[in-house]
């Protein structure tokens, strides 16, 4: 970047008589003049990242978050964006926070939230807007706007970091001296096409359940859309069915990791037969009918064609997920809670098939290649990650097992194939590791140990080259579904247990001496690596 074209933003400052960075040490009131200073400079000549400030004001401090300078603005031609600036106390690093869905939804909204936690920490936060307006399941924007999916697809993240550093740098008058991504779902795939495509952007990369492919995440709901749903959308599996389905998973594999909490140590292994559960002449109730057997047998199969074959390596919701699978069923009103975000998915990002398009209309042996023009916008499967290895960078990601939104296989198996690109185990995880969480739904919560530091373990791989060789993760009693992707640590609540997370293909099991709830009383094992989702080529 060009810091002498960042000048004019610092005229009020110098007037302040205030020395060229020192903002971070300035009197409350230097520093809130400063911060309005910003909203007056010229930041067009940003290489690569022509930027317009709109508006900078200072923020006081509340119980989450210090005070901050707020600074609005956009990249041409349409990713706005705000970023949070310490008034005080910043720690010297830059953070971008990811977005969630179709995002959009950043600027003067709770989804700014994202920067609490990092805000907390010292560091300068940024959130883009991904380069349009909408909410989080809204996808009309992208409608016949070649434009708007490349942002959506890479550019915005790229250039909301290299204005984010810019304007950092103009503030506090010195360079970041490291940069880091978090976020997860969409935020995931941010961070996974940074490190894929934009190599120097961040010294550390957190992807959580990435959506690795937008076209094969787009075809799991449909798919489970059409499952679920009757002709006359009334759902296949009511609530009751899918906790029955649930509790007989867990008969067959909740002691698969040597202990009985509820959790599933790695769905993989598995062996459950849904037709175990139809009803029969002398069975009529707690059981399933045809219909019921064979939608839960699709879902776990998940998207394929006409003669079976499997329309994408993302595979389907996993064993241990079932109490999930409710936002494909269809309500009173007709629609089922996800639909709105898979039909627009579909419909305006992965396609232009416009909004007379229904999930009812997709056809297994025609349409899914129909995707692939689009899906080179979004695509963050790419498994070549030598230029972020050898720029240093570090890239840590994770999953949780139960997801139902975000398959999981679609992110071993990334994971997997870039071992094999990158000349195997222990190259790779010099600098890339994957951290599977049991019993985990999508990013955070449900019946296993979701709440984890990564960021605490990313700044110290980055910083200090100790990498993360089990991570700790408590579950933490409450109600912790939200739409923060990025968590305050400790989260509130009474932590029920621990559990260490190892990397990827390690697992964890039970030692079987000491307290079952503390993570000391449980050692890490050899999982079964190699099998991602081409090991679910049939139906459980």
């Amino acid at each position: 970047m060009r810091l002498q074209s960042l000048a004019p933003a610092w005229t009020a400052a110098t007037a302040l008589m205030l020395p060229l960075g020192a903002v971070a040490d300035a009197a409350p009131n230097d520093a809130e003049q400063a911060c309005t200073a910003l909203a007056s400079g010229e930041y067009a000549e940003i290489t690569d990242a022509p930027t317009h400030v709109t508006a900078s004001r200072a923020v006081s401090a509340t119980d989450s978050r210090p005070a901050f300078c707020q600074v609005q603005g956009y990249v041409a031609p349409n990713t706005g964006f705000e970023l949070r600036l310490p008034l005080a106390g910043w720690n010297g690093k830059f953070f971008h926070a990811g977005c969630t869905g179709s995002c959009g939804f950043a600027i003067d909204s709770p989804w700014v939230r994202e920067c609490d936690y990092p805000l907390s920490r010292g560091y300068a936060c940024i959130v883009s807007d991904m380069g349009h307006r909408s909410g989080p399941s809204d996808g009309l924007w992208a409608w016949n706007n070649l434009e708007a999916k490349l942002d959506f697809g890479f550019r915005a993240t790229h250039r909301a970091t290299v204005a984010g550093k810019a304007l950092t740098e103009a503030f506090y008058g010195r360079v970041p001296a490291r940069s880091y991504f978090m976020g997860c779902s969409t935020g995931g795939r941010q961070g996974l096409v940074a490190a894929q495509r934009f190599p120097d952007d961040f010294d550390g990369v957190i992807a959580g359940a990435p959506v690795v492919t937008e076209a094969a995440t787009a075809m799991n709901f449909i798919w489970n859309l059409q499952v679920s749903a009757t002709p006359e959308r009334r759902p296949v599996l009511d609530r009751r069915a899918l906790e029955l389905v649930h509790a007989a998973v867990l008969a067959a594999a909740d002691d698969d990791d040597g202990v009985t909490d509820g959790v599933i140590g790695d769905p993989r292994r598995v062996r459950f037969d849904p037709g175990s559960l139809q009803c029969t002449a002398t069975r009529t109730n707690d059981c399933l009918s045809p219909a019921q057997v064979d939608a839960v047998r699709r879902i776990y199969a998940g998207p394929r064609t006409s003669s079976g074959r499997l329309v994408s390596f993302a595979g389907a919701p996993l064993p241990g997920s079932e109490l999930g699978w409710g936002i494909f069923s269809p309500g009173a009103n007709g629609r089922a809670p996800s639909e709105r975000s898979g039909v627009d998915t579909t419909r305006y990002i992965t396609s232009d098939w416009g909004p007379r398009w229904s999930y009812r209309d997709f056809d297994w042996d025609r349409d899914p290649p129909r995707l692939a023009e689009r899906e080179v916008f979004y695509s963050a499967n790419h498994p070549d990650l030598r230029a972020f290895e050898a720029r240093g960078g570090k890239l840590l990601v994770y999953h949780g097992w139960a997801d139902p939104i975000v398959t999981p296989l679609g992110t071993v198996d990334y994971y997997e194939t870039a071992e094999r690109t990158m000349g195997g185990r222990e190259r790779t995880q010099a600098f890339f590791r994957l951290f599977m969480v049991p019993g985990m739904k999508h990013c955070f919560a449900g019946p296993g140990p979701f709440a984890i530091d990564y960021l605490a373990a990313l700044e110290a791989w980055v910083e200090q080259g100790t990498a993360p060789e089990t991570l700790i993760g408590a579950h933490v009693a409450g109600d912790h579904d939200g739409p923060s992707m990025i968590r305050r640590l400790p989260v509130d609540g009474a932590v029920k247990f621990t559990r260490p997370i190892p990397p990827y293909p390690q697992t964890y099991r039970y030692s079987g001496r000491g307290d079952a709830t503390s993570a000391a009383s449980f050692r890490t094992v050899d999982g079964p690596a190699g099998r991602g989702s081409r090991a679910v080529e049939s139906p459980p």
